[in-house]
Order: C-alpha cells, then sequence, then structure tokens
C-alpha cells in the first residue's frame, strides 16, 4: 500500500473542488456561500459536493480533489480530515485565512501548487 498524496494541480484552470452548504442557510442569506461558488464557478475545472466534509478532506488528501472549502462547520467535521491532508502534503487554513484549530468556523485545504487562488477566493 502506497501512502496518500495531494494532487499536483498547479492552477485551478486544471482542478476539482469540493464545498458544501450549511444546513441553516435561508433563502435571505445566501450571500456567504455565493462569493466564493461564484469565483470558483468560473475558474475551477469543475466543484462538487459530497455532503460530509470529512470525507471531501480525505478526497483532497489522496488527490481525487485539488482543493476544498467550507464554512460554517464544527470541529468533528474537520478535524481527522485536516489532519490527513497535512499528513498528505497538502495545506489546510481555516476559515478567514487563519492557521486551522479546533475553534475555525471553516477550512480551506488544497494542494500547495492552487493554495494561494484558492485563498483568493475565500472572503
Amino acid at each position: 500500500m502506497s501512502p496518500v498524496r495531494v494532487g499536483r494541480a498547479g492552477s485551478l484552470e486544471e482542478s476539482l473542488l469540493a464545498t458544501g452548504f450549511p444546513y441553516r442557510r435561508t433563502p435571505e442569506d445566501l450571500g456567504f456561500d455565493i462569493r466564493p461558488l461564484l469565483y470558483f464557478l468560473g475558474r475551477a475545472r469543475g466543484i462538487r459536493r459530497a455532503g460530509s466534509a470529512a470525507l471531501d478532506l480525505c478526497h483532497v488528501a489522496c488527490g481525487r480533489l485539488d482543493g476544498f472549502w467550507e464554512e460554517h462547520l464544527r470541529p468533528w467535521d474537520m478535524a481527522a480530515g485536516v489532519l490527513i491532508v497535512q499528513e498528505a502534503g497538502g495545506i489546510v487554513l481555516g476559515w478567514g485565512k487563519m492557521p486551522w484549530s479546533t475553534d475555525s468556523s471553516g477550512v480551506v485545504a488544497a494542494a500547495p501548487g492552487i493554495m494561494k487562488e484558492m485563498l483568493a477566493g475565500i472572503p
């Protein structure tokens, strides 16, 4: 068995990304989801939504996805996946572009070659 490694994408144009949407959203308050989504829709090769932040983070770690972002998560949604991405050579930051911690309200995880572009789309 080989160790998992993040993908080698060098730009968003060649990247497959994933995100999620919080259950507590309302039709009147979609702004926090729409801005990043519009940014990535216009730049990435594709965007997926599986419904599990932990699974999406593992997919980043093994190179099936090149990046993942989501806000309004709980620590148990992110903690294990964050560690796996980091161990696989990926970069992980908390929402707001701060170092990730269990106090983070969300996560941005990516292969090193696209993290700068990912952060440009995150408020």
